[in-house]
């Protein structure tokens, strides 16, 4: 029998920067699992393996790699911090059981931690915090602790103080046991020494000591008693209360150092063992059903259970395909026929793999809690379910965000055609945030994405993983149509010349819906002048017109259909004669209801020096942006606006010249809008202009 709480299943998760990969390279040194450290600037990160990633040093897919510490094996992921990914971010912590949410000890909270930070609440994810680089210049543990109050409305529970800030910055003291840890400037992490804390420390560390029991010890009614009668609680009773609060997610225990220096990290390896979940003791996985509605039975982690596994990641490597499976429950062998309940096939298991970045260990087998990798599995993408053929289920689906952004490309020469075919159509088991599909009249293929540099990466990876070549045309936004006035109308649909004919005759209202709401219909036709077996064809009718609105070809959206009446032919009506009849009146009606065109607008977080703060706002003020907030941070100010998409292509080059290369921003798509009038005109009259042409 595996000890299942001896298992820790964990990701790295924070804003692009704050030093995840870095803290992920450390930990595999600490733990022994490798022996030289990998530094992202020099392109050596040990789970930075694609060249893309090693090039811009940046995190782009998560890798998963396993280790031990005090007895404990770790399953560890390091996922992207960059916007673009965030994808990577959300499917990792669907089969995590808890988390290191990595903050820029300078940075603070920045806009991406923001986005996982909500991911990881979603998902009921426990975490504690680290405070990275703080040998940074601005760096202020007590200012990122506020924001992580303020900001993410969440509650650091502080158990370490730093000793130094910024060059001066040598250790840390551990509140619960006070002592300080100082380490050398070798820089190897297992020199340290452990003493009494600073004189001029004393007072910190007993004011942030005192409120660490306190927050600790109401977890437990006695002990809160207890302690208020000035008995303290002894340290395993305070570790018990700390490890109940932050599974229950009262509270993040917070910690700090500096991962590139190797200061700090023991301590957050003990806090992962002490006081994050083992698989189970994490709510279960709800299995549901054909629908995706929840049946009431659980995925329990437990060897004896049957088999309940979830494929979070598919990644094609030189080796083949892989596919990382987190077991809920049961075991998996090398040799077993599964059931993929998405597919209803069955698939034997070939390779059974543990994954340490792209190298692999082979294994015979692996148990409910394991994150484990198949090798050369067919019909499987992510959020499937792998389960015993004989009790079959389905875990609970993961749902992932449309694109926003799309660009054509072609390849460059004439037999590239069917070599991107392929490489796109891996691409797209890899990533479920990123989309491809044929413009039937131009026969261009097109690219949809989550931002630039996510399609920008993918044509990378066409061309150096692939060896395709393409053209790339012009960005285009992904826009929408909706209507603005209700309106009450009538429809015949009649072709009776010889023959069986077709009659068909609605009367009905379009209206506009709640935003977000998407397309609804509702019959409130009373007699029999429209069969009840034809209203699920007027819906049909109504639902297949709207994906090519009226103005510029642009699916229709937030639009409410009311059959209101209507008359039938007893021998020419039929199901098909009612779709034809709603066709009709879409194309009829829909220029009447106050057609309007509708753009994405996107949440854009930017970060600029003090002194290029005017320029800045300007320039976004230029872009049609509304300013919602500005913040001025220890090295400069964070604008947060939301500006429309199509305005916002190439901005990261305009920013850059804009603050001498020292400007960052994140954007992530947050509603539609409805288009200014000359903006509206111009792009219908390029949608039209497209359609002459083809």
């Amino acid at each position: 029998m595996t000890d299942l709480s001896k298992y820790r299943n964990i990701g790295i998760f924070a804003h692009v920067d704050a030093g995840k990969t870095t803290t992920t390279e450390r930990i595999l040194k600490l733990t022994g699992k490798i022996h030289k450290t990998g530094e992202v600037h020099d392109g050596e990160a040990t789970t930075d393996f694609m060249e893309q990633e090693a090039e811009r040093g940046i995190t782009i897919q998560s890798a998963a790699t396993s280790c031990e510490w005090n007895g404990h094996r770790m399953n560890i992921i390091d996922t992207p911090g960059h916007v673009d990914f965030t994808i990577e971010v959300y499917r990792s912590l669907k089969v995590l059981d808890g988390g290191v949410g990595v903050f820029c000890g300078s940075g603070g909270v920045e806009p991406q931690s923001e986005t996982n930070w909500r991911y990881a609440n979603e998902s009921e994810v426990a975490r504690v915090i680290f405070v990275n680089k703080l040998d940074r210049m601005g760096a202020d543990f007590y200012r990122v602790v506020d924001q992580v109050e303020n900001v993410l409305d969440a509650n650091p529970l502080v158990m370490v103080l730093p000793i130094g800030i910024e060059d001066d910055f040598t250790g840390v003291v551990d509140l619960l046991t006070r002592k300080a840890y100082v380490w050398d400037d070798s820089g190897q992490p297992e020199n340290y020494t452990v003493s009494e804390p600073p004189a001029d420390m004393a007072d910190k560390v007993e004011e942030y000591r005192e409120k660490l029991i306190e927050m600790a010890v109401e977890q437990d009614d006695d002990l809160m008693e207890a302690y208020l009668e000035g008995e303290e609680p002894s340290m395993d009773d305070i570790k018990r209360c700390i490890r109940k609060g932050t599974i229950a997610l009262d509270f993040f225990p917070t910690y700090c150092g500096s991962a590139f220096k190797n200061k700090g990290i023991q301590l957050v390896l003990d806090a992962v063992v002490d006081f994050l979940p083992n698989p189970t003791e994490v709510k279960p996985q709800p299995e549901t059903d054909d629908e995706g509605k929840e049946t009431g039975n659980f995925a329990i982690v437990d060897e004896k259970g049957p088999l309940r596994a979830l494929a979070f990641k598919i990644m094609d490597d030189r080796f083949g395909a892989l596919t990382f499976i987190r077991i809920y429950s049961g075991v998996m062998n090398k040799g077993d026929t599964v059931l993929n309940t998405f597919t209803g096939k069955t698939e034997r298991i070939g390779r059974l793999v543990e994954m340490h970045a792209d190298e692999r260990i082979e294994l015979d087998g692996a148990v409910a809690g394991d994150i484990v990798a198949v090798v050369g599995m067919k019909d499987v993408q992510t959020g499937h379910t792998l389960c015993d053929p004989k009790n079959p289920a389905t875990l609970e689906p993961m749902v992932f965000p449309d694109p926003v952004i799309s660009i054509a490309v072609s390849p460059k020469d004439k037999g590239g055609s069917e070599k991107m075919g392929i490489a796109i159509g891996k691409m797209i088991k890899e990533d479920p945030s990123f989309r491809v599909e044929t413009d039937e009249d131009s026969g261009e293929t097109i690219l949809k994405g989550m931002g630039e540099l996510h399609l920008d990466i993918k044509i990378d990876i066409l061309k150096r993983t692939h060896g395709v070549d393409v053209s790339v045309g012009k960005p285009q936004v992904a826009y929408r149509e909706t209507i603005t006035k209700r309106l009450e109308d009538s429809y015949t649909h009649k072709k009776q010349s010889g023959g069986s004919g077709q009659f068909g005759k609605i009367d009905y209202v379009l209206e506009p819906a709640e935003t977000g709401e998407g397309f609804s219909f509702e019959s409130k036709v009373t007699g029999g002048n429209v069969p009840r077996e034809y209203w699920p064809a007027v819906e049909k009718g109504f639902e297949k017109q709207m994906a090519k609105g009226v103005l510029a070809g642009y699916p229709c959206v937030d639009v409410k259909v009311t059959l209101m009446d209507g008359g039938f032919h007893a021998v020419d009506s039929s199901a098909v004669a009612f779709e034809l009849a709603a066709n009709g009146a879409y194309r009829q009606s829909m220029p009447k209801a106050g057609a309007q065109l509708m753009e994405p607008i996107m949440k854009v977080d930017v970060f600029t020096p003090d002194d290029h703060v005017g320029d800045v706002i300007g320039d976004l003020n230029r872009r049609r942006g509304m300013i919602k907030s500005q913040d001025a941070g220890a090295t400069g100010v964070r604008i947060k606006a939301e500006v429309p998409l199509s305005e916002m292509f190439g901005y990261i080059g305009d920013l850059r010249t804009m603050t001498s290369g020292r400007g960052q921003f994140s954007m992530e798509f947050v509603h539609y809008m409805p288009c200014p009038k000359n903006v509206a005109e111009e792009v219908i009259k390029e949608a039209k202009e497209r359609e002459a042409n083809k």
